[in-house]
């Protein structure tokens, strides 16, 4: 079973009629579809090229395959001219998406030099080898009657970096949909009672993103803490001082609490082997419970930072959003709107709990918070800013038919006041104004909390959506 990294089928096609027609012909093209294979394994090195694909024969070998090995993604190289019917079994039986390269040797044929020539024989064969384009048409309308999904990059195989740089987005969003479908996110404890907009169906999460969702119980997680040791305590202590600034006004015994939640925490997720988890549980009547929740924060922070992106109340939507956003190497923050500045035209966006320490804008404060507003019991929480610089936002939106989309927005995290609170908070710009912004963003029906990562990444998660088969809706 491919369960580890992503896998990526190639294969090349072409004509077998061509070959004893043009002398070096298939020597030619398997050279370009050799190059192909040397770009795209600097990319990602997990790739099984089927080698150039000629025939029915070969088309249905091909497929076996990519089957056996399991490939998540398929290139398919057009090197000249091809039959159909030579295309259509490989991506029958894979059933992965694929992605069409219809990629020429270089920017032009040289027509000079071309029509020097004097065999009109060789003539053709030089301009076969510069066919890509010709039977991309018939193989679109052959994948779109029989329902294959698929996708185009046109442009050159060399001196062509917008064209590769589209194709390496390809590579990772087929990589962070590799990472969701083998996921396993843990959600511990309950809803928020009455926040109906972050409530979900757990089964539709399945549908688009796949992975594994583990039902987690707080006792589970106030369990291991009576397991901790001391020595394990000082050192999670020690690892806090190194991770956080940590104000002088945060107590000793807080501290410790913290320190031994974080432990018991990093334990859970090692024996679920989580890679997210949504958590949220009011704790009242059990005061182990209650003492687990209310210090997990700095924990999951951590656990944030480090792969395994932590949303509070209870927020699976928001979860998979996350995962998506660090899957990407863009952060993946918990945010949700705090205030509106119309005097800077910025939005101030946070939230309380945990925060991506590992996006912050300088190092991460830790505050004592003598009530959690809207929640149950006190502690420290953390106070950090997202790096300043470009941003994207992205929320899993659940549609009045049960449908999933992906909505995004491209903005600026900027510098200047925030709110110091003990909270996660930043400052956002929008290209479309803070007001328009608000309004079109809203349209669409998103949960109020959204994840925000570092970095332009939009294009890449519309790539991310069309190879889940989600629509994607870019506001800005």
């Amino acid at each position: 079973m491919n369960n580890g990294q992503l896998r990526i089928g190639l294969f090349g096609i072409g004509l077998d009629t061509y070959w004893p027609q043009f002398d070096g012909l298939k020597e030619r093209l398997e050279g370009y579809l050799q190059k192909v294979e040397t770009k795209l394994a600097a990319i990602h090195p997990d790739i099984i090229n089927a080698g150039l694909v000629d025939s029915a024969d070969k088309a249905f070998a091909a497929g076996r395959l990519f089957r056996a090995q399991e490939v998540d993604l398929i290139f398919l190289y057009v090197t000249t001219y091809a039959l159909s019917s030579t295309v259509l079994p490989v991506v029958q039986k894979a059933k992965v998406p694929v992605i069409i390269l219809n990629l020429s040797p270089e920017a032009a044929i040289d027509y000079t030099a071309f029509n020097a020539m004097t065999d009109r024989t060789k003539m053709t064969g030089e301009w076969l080898a510069y066919c890509s384009a010709c039977p991309v048409p018939e193989i679109a309308n052959v994948f779109s009657r029989t329902g294959i999904r698929f996708h185009q990059v046109t442009g050159m195989l060399n001196d062509d970096p917008d064209c590769w740089r589209e194709i390496r987005e390809w590579v990772e969003a087929g990589r962070v949909a590799h990472i969701m479908s083998n996921n396993r996110l843990g959600c511990m404890g309950h809803y928020y009672s009455g926040m109906l907009d972050i409530y979900t169906d757990l089964t539709q999460q399945y549908a688009y993103f796949g992975g594994h969702i583990e039902l987690l119980e707080v006792e589970e997680l106030a369990a291991l803490r009576k397991h901790v040791t001391t020595a394990a305590m000082r050192e999670r202590l020690a690892l806090f001082d190194e991770a956080f600034d940590i104000q002088p006004d945060c107590s000793a015994e807080e501290l410790e609490k913290a320190a031994i939640t974080s432990v018991a925490l990093d334990q859970l997720a090692a024996q679920h082997q989580l890679g997210s988890m949504a958590y949220y549980y009011k704790g009242t009547g059990n005061p182990d419970n209650e003492t687990a929740i209310s210090s997990i924060i700095l924990g999951n922070s951590l656990l944030t930072a480090n792969g395994v992106p932590v949303a509070g109340e209870y927020e699976v939507k928001n979860a998979q959003a996350m995962k998506i956003m660090d899957s990407f190497g863009a952060g993946g923050s918990f945010t949700e709107y705090y205030a509106v500045d119309f005097r800077d035209d910025v939005v101030l966006m946070g939230h309380d709990g945990p925060g991506h320490i590992a996006i912050a804008e300088g190092k991460t404060k830790v505050r004592p918070l003598y009530v959690y507003h809207g929640k149950v019991g006190s502690g420290l929480s953390v106070e950090m800013s997202v790096k300043n610089g470009p941003v994207t936002l992205l929320s899993v939106v659940e549609k009045k038919d049960g449908k999933l989309i992906l909505l995004t927005a491209e903005g600026e995290s900027v510098a200047g006041p925030i709110l110091q609170i003990g909270n996660t908070n930043s400052r956002y710009r929008f290209s479309i104004g803070v007001r328009n912004f608000i309004n079109q963003w809203n349209s669409h029906g998103p949960a109020h909390h959204c994840a925000v990562g570092v970095g332009h990444i939009s294009t890449k998660i519309e790539k991310l959506g069309l190879l889940l088969g989600m629509d994607v809706v870019k506001v800005c």
